[in-house]
């Protein structure tokens, strides 16, 4: 068996099921786990050089609006690897090379590969993802015994939250200029971890919002978490925050409950590490440090 993995999440899915051994290419962004990706054919790269987030966001809608993806793709590189699976996403044309892409360029391969798609939603959606990959690269009972084990891990941190406690509000800033709040999976995750996510709800796309929307829902916890942003590029998002009109008026602010978080390690891909960003949600918001993943990439 041999898989192209085009979308980090992926990657991260069969190398949790124990396949990583099958991949023969990745995308320019597949970086975890460490260690045994670095050495593969990578044959994606992206268009964009903005520097700032306000000059990222810019390009990416120029991109967008003339109906041009946001990535290459190398598909002679892609058809000389001749892969029986290429695991790929249409879930979001910011994020990675998108379906349609993938789909016109192995049209003309002498071999057809089998193509994956993963449009997950919500943290459920993911877990199903392993038995998706799992059943396409025929590890079928491995992917079963990785997802009961990961869904344990999720319930297990549920168990931690009262639900008749007060929920706080949360704010999570995927993007700071202009200002984004997630959507998808992470404002299901924030309402299981026991807060409220008004400005989002589960299943939808992140989304734009008005400096007075941010303002008027009060938020008692921030959460800055850039899209592909690793923790030290995310950090330097709050100099950017605070130069807008809105950043010192939140209540989250005032009172210093702001948590920056490694969105490229965590919440903005949709693999198994998200049941670590949700078990460090339930540990911030509860007040159960018990339940902290080690090493969790956070500043408070």
């Amino acid at each position: 068996m041999r898989v192209v993995s085009l979308l980090p999440s992926a990657t991260e899915t069969l190398c949790h099921i124990g396949g990583e051994g099958l991949l023969v290419g990745r995308s320019h962004e597949c970086d975890h786990p460490a260690g045994g990706l670095a050495d593969l054919p990578v044959l994606t790269a992206q268009r964009t050089r903005g520097t700032t987030s306000l000059e990222i966001d810019q390009e990416v809608r120029d991109t967008l609006d003339t109906q041009n993806s946001l990535y290459r793709l190398d598909v002679e590189l892609l058809e000389s690897l001749e892969p029986d699976v290429i695991l790929t996403q249409d879930l979001c044309d910011v994020c990675s090379i998108d379906l349609e892409a993938v789909r016109a360029a192995a049209a003309g391969f002498q071999k057809t590969p089998r193509i994956v798609n993963l449009d997950p939603k919500t943290v459920f959606d993911v877990f199903d993802d392993l038995l998706k990959v799992g059943e396409a690269v025929d590890m079928k009972s491995r992917s079963e015994d990785a997802m009961v084990a990961l869904r344990a891990r999720y319930w297990e941190a549920v168990d931690f939250v009262n639900p008749y406690a007060s929920q706080e509000e949360v704010l999570f800033l995927e993007w700071a200029d202009p200002p984004f709040v997630g959507g998808h999976w992470t404002p299901g995750l924030i309402e299981a971890a026991g807060g409220r996510h008004s400005l989002n709800s589960e299943g939808k796309p992140s989304r734009q919002v008005p400096a007075e929307d941010l303002i008027e829902v009060l938020p008692d916890r921030v959460v800055v978490c850039p899209c592909g942003f690793n923790l030290e590029r995310a950090a330097a998002e709050i100099e950017v925050l605070e130069q807008t009109s809105w950043w010192s008026l939140l209540p989250a602010v005032q009172e210093g409950k702001v948590a920056i978080v490694d969105g490229s390690a965590m919440f903005n891909r949709p693999g198994p590490r998200l049941v670590d960003a949700f078990r460090w949600l339930v540990a911030w918001l509860q007040d159960r440090p018990e339940v902290l993943p080690d090493d969790f990439p956070v500043r408070h």
